[in-house]
C-alpha cells in the first residue's frame, strides 16, 4: 500500500466539560477531505488517544471513518501496551475500514523494552493483524526510542509497510532508507500514481457491479502473492483505472520543521501535528520536492520551520490554538493539559499570521 504524502495525525475535539464534541470531529475530517493531503491519521499523539477510554477510541474512529472522504488513506492509531489489547482495537479499525493500523512503541516498562520484546511485540500484531501496520517511533513522549536496526529487521515482516519515525533524527532516517532499500513489494496504485487501498477497490467493484462495469479481483488487484500483474498494465474496476508501483519499506517522518532534509534522506512523506493546522502548507514541501524543485521545496520549508518547531514546544494545546486560529476547530485540550495564556496565544497567531489555510 502506498503512504506517500502528507497525513495529519487529527485531534480529537472536546466540549469545554471534556466530554468528546462529535459534531467538531466531523467538521473538521470533512475539511481536511477537501485539502490536498494524502490521507488522515486517527487516534495519533495530537488526537490524545491516550487520554481516551476503549470506548471513546472506537466512538472517535467510528465517526472519523465515516466523514472521511472516500479517497483519503485512512490511518487508525491502535498501539496500546500490550499485543492483545493492540490486535482488539485494530481489529475494530479494520472492520471499520481503516487501511493501515499505526501502532507506537510499548514503553511502560522501557527497562524491559530489549530489542527481542520489540521485536516479538510487532512480530505478532502482525502476523494476526488483518490490516498492514507502520510503527509508530515517538521517544520525546514514550522515553524509549526503537533502534535503526530492529527497525530495519522488523522490515522483512510482510504486514509491516513503513513507520512513523518522530525522534527529528535525519540520520537515522537515512540509516533506515538504506538498510531497508532490499524490501520490495507491489502496491496498487491510480493511473495518476496516487494510493489505492483494499476499501477504495471495495468500493469500486461494488460501483461497476451494480452499473454493469468491468469486475476485477480485489486480491489481484491489491498485489496479492499469487498474482503477478505488470507494473505498466492498467486495469479498470468500475469508473478506477489502476495500475501496480513497486515501494520498499515507507518512512515517514513526524518533525515538521525537518520535512525537506528527511524527504532528501530517503522518507516517502509525513504523519505531522503541525498539518492539523495547516496542512496545505506542509503538502506545499512536499509537492515542491516531489516536483524536484530543491528551491522551493527549501523556501517552503524555511516559511514554516519556526512555526511548527514553536507550535510543537507547546504541545496539544498549541496545535488545537493553532487550528482555532486558521479555521478548524481546535477548542481545549484534556487535563492535565493546560489551556494556553493569552501571551502563548497571541504568540501562536503571530506565527500563523503568514500561514493561514
Amino acid at each position: 500500500m502506498l503512504l506517500q504524502g502528507i497525513f495529519p495525525p487529527i485531534t480529537t475535539p472536546f466540549y469545554p466539560d471534556g466530554n468528546i464534541y462529535y459534531k467538531k470531529l466531523e467538521a473538521n475530517v470533512e475539511r481536511y477531505s477537501r485539502t490536498p493531503v494524502a490521507g488522515i491519521v486517527v487516534l495519533g499523539s495530537t488526537g490524545e488517544a491516550i487520554m481516551l477510554s476503549d470506548q471513546e477510541r472506537r466512538d472517535v474512529l467510528k465517526v472519523a471513518r465515516e466523514a472521511a472522504a472516500p479517497n483519503k488513506v485512512l490511518l487508525a492509531g491502535t498501539g496500546i501496551e500490550s499485543a492483545i489489547e493492540t490486535l482488539r482495537l485494530t481489529e475494530y479499525a479494520a472492520e471499520l475500514g481503516y487501511d493501515v493500523a499505526m501502532v507506537r512503541t510499548p514503553h511502560y516498562y522501557k527497562k524491559q523494552m530489549a530489542s527481542e520484546n520489540i521485536l516479538a511485540f510487532y512480530r505478532t500484531v502482525a502476523d494476526h493483524s488483518p490490516i498492514p501496520v507502520i510503527v509508530y517511533n515517538f521517544p520525546q513522549a514514550t522515553g524509549y526510542d526503537i533502534p535503526a536496526d530492529v527497525m530495519i529487521e522488523l522490515a522483512e515482516h510482510p504486514n509491516l509497510i513503513g513507520i512513523k519515525e518522530s525522534s527529528g533524527d535525519v540520520e537515522k532516517v537515512r540509516r533506515m532508507v538504506e538498510g531497508t532499500s532490499h524490501v520490495k513489494r507491489s502496491a496498487t496504485v491510480t493511473e495518476t500514481f496516487d494510493a489505492v487501498t483494499p476499501r477504495m477497490l471495495a468500493a469500486a467493484s461494488a460501483s461497476a457491479s451494480g452499473n454493469g462495469g468491468e469486475l476485477v479481483s480485489v486480491g489481484v488487484l491489491s498485489g496479492a502473492k499469487d498474482a503477478k500483474p505488470s507494473s505498466s498494465a492498467v486495469t479498470v474496476v468500475g469508473k478506477m483505472k489502476t495500475r501496480q508501483k513497486e515501494v520498499g519499506f515507507q518512512v515517514l517522518v513526524g518533525a515538521a520543521h525537518k520535512l525537506h532534509p528527511s524527504l532528501d534522506a530517503g522518507a516517502v512523506g509525513a504523519i505531522l501535528a503541525f498539518a492539523c493546522p495547516a496542512p496545505t502548507a506542509c503538502y506545499e514541501i512536499y509537492a515542491a520536492w516531489k516536483e524536484g524543485d530543491a528551491e522551493l521545496a527549501r523556501l517552503k520549508q524555511e516559511r514554516i520551520a519556526k512555526a511548527a518547531q514553536r507550535v510543537g514546544d507547546l504541545g496539544v494545546p498549541g496545535f488545537k490554538y493553532g487550528m482555532d486560529f486558521n479555521g478548524y476547530y481546535g477548542g481545549p485540550a484534556r487535563l492535565p493539559f493546560l489551556p494556553l495564556t493569552a501571551n502563548l496565544k497571541s504568540e501562536i497567531e503571530q506565527l500563523l499570521a503568514d500561514i493561514r489555510n
